[in-house]
């Protein structure tokens, strides 16, 4: 092995590492395989000479990068959950106050559960937001505040869904049909056309 072979691996690893990132699945190891593919070649910059280029990589190209990206997929990956609020729920460690109308076998807390097993296979985490009245509720998921919104049914049957989940985006509904079936809410999806017919 001559001494430039090292050279020849490194700039090997560019194209393997850049096909990493778009191949991945989990938006955070997409994250850290792009700040690899960036050190590689603020490395590969500086084998070759150019310590200027190598440093802005360094420090535009990963470090910069990396955290805006990380701010972006962080915000960007909530499913916001407009509840009614009156009785103390746990939630993530966090106590939240959500109205349960309805004497269910499957309390909220089973309900959320449900919810985090179904998204987490997409890599979404669940913000659940509380509301004071089912208006506030129903005007929050019409001017986009939240993309869903889970209520209590008031139905005397008891073998009805204890729960009314409505959400407002396409893609959340298909996630959410596939399994929906063995999670004790019905669900219904409604355009902002839908939403507004049913406000007035």
């Amino acid at each position: 092995m001559n001494d430039d072979s090292y050279i020849y691996i490194l700039t090997a690893l560019l194209p393997l590492a850049a096909c990493m990132v778009v191949v991945q699945a989990n938006p955070y190891h997409a994250l850290v395989i792009r700040g690899i593919l960036g050190a590689i070649a603020a490395l590969v910059y500086s084998v070759f000479g150019a310590a200027d280029v190598a440093l802005t990589e360094a420090l535009m190209g990963t470090m910069l990068a990396i955290t805006l990206y990380a701010v972006a997929v962080r915000s960007s990956l909530v499913m916001r959950l407009g509840v009614l609020e009156d009785e103390t729920v746990e939630s993530d460690g966090d106590v939240l106050k959500v109205e349960l109308t309805v004497e269910s076998p499957r309390d909220f807390n089973s309900l959320m559960k449900d919810f985090r097993r179904i998204f987490s296979k997409y890599y979404l985490r669940i913000e659940v937001v509380p509301f004071t009245c089912a208006e506030a509720l129903h005007r929050a998921l019409m001017e986009k505040e939240i993309h869903a919104s889970c209520v209590p049914v008031l139905d005397g049957n008891p073998e009805a869904k204890h729960y009314q989940t409505v959400t407002r985006i396409q893609r959340l509904y298909d996630i959410m049909q596939v399994e929906i079936s063995s999670v004790n809410t019905s669900l219904a999806y409604k355009n902002a056309t839908d939403l507004a017919e049913d406000y007035q």
